[in-house]
């Protein structure tokens, strides 16, 4: 998994957890969620929230500009990567991994993502995107099904314990970072196709 352009970071905090908020954890959740999605790949919307739902359609526009041009236009890649950063700061609240509330927006937090901009672009990956994409996403829903199971034990065990089980945590961490590497490869933007793997 070493050099591909999509890196996800997750500071898992695994004792001393903060019963009270990990008790209200769904209903403090609410409004990052409506912005960025819940923690599953698999509902209507996708699980993508409005900024998502932007980022998607505004990838759109970048398949065509892509295709014509060779070019990801600039404000749209901001945006982009604007949305996927909050989105790996709020899944990283949600899952339970830690305790801290996110910000609204970009801010310091102990989750983040890095994407390295491609020195030029795959004009054929492009094209057919989401067919190479298939078999990320089908493998996807059942993972992303079975992390939400893991972490409603891991709410459980902490509102018990206080502690997040390490046991589950390199599993859990590891469906948040593929879930982040193919989105980045759906949103356009890197051309690298994503490694199957739970790895960092």
């Amino acid at each position: 998994m070493t050099g591909y352009p999509v890196v996800t970071t997750v500071a898992a905090d695994l004792g001393g957890r903060n019963r009270l908020t990990a008790a209200v954890r769904p209903i403090l959740a609410i409004p990052h969620a409506i912005l960025v999605g819940p923690i599953y790949f698999w509902s209507k919307s996708g699980g993508a929230g409005l900024l998502g739902a932007a980022a998607y359609v505004l990838a759109i526009v970048s398949w065509f500009t892509l295709l014509i041009s060779g070019q990801h236009l600039t404000g749209i890649r901001e945006f982009t990567l604007y949305y996927l950063r909050w989105r790996v700061r709020a899944l990283a609240y949600m899952a339970l991994f830690v305790d801290a509330y996110p910000p609204f927006g970009d801010g310091a937090y102990p989750a983040a993502v890095d994407v390295a901009v491609p020195a030029s672009r795959d004009r054929v990956s492009i094209a057919i995107r989401l067919f190479l994409a298939l078999p990320h996403l089908v493998i996807l829903f059942f993972l992303t099904g079975v992390w939400l199971l893991v972490t409603i034990g891991a709410w459980v065990v902490i509102l018990v314990r206080g502690t997040y089980p390490a046991s589950i945590a390199p599993f859990a961490t590891g469906v948040m970072k593929w879930l982040i590497r193919v989105e980045a490869y759906m949103l356009l933007l890197v051309d690298e196709y994503p490694p199957f793997t739970l790895e960092a």
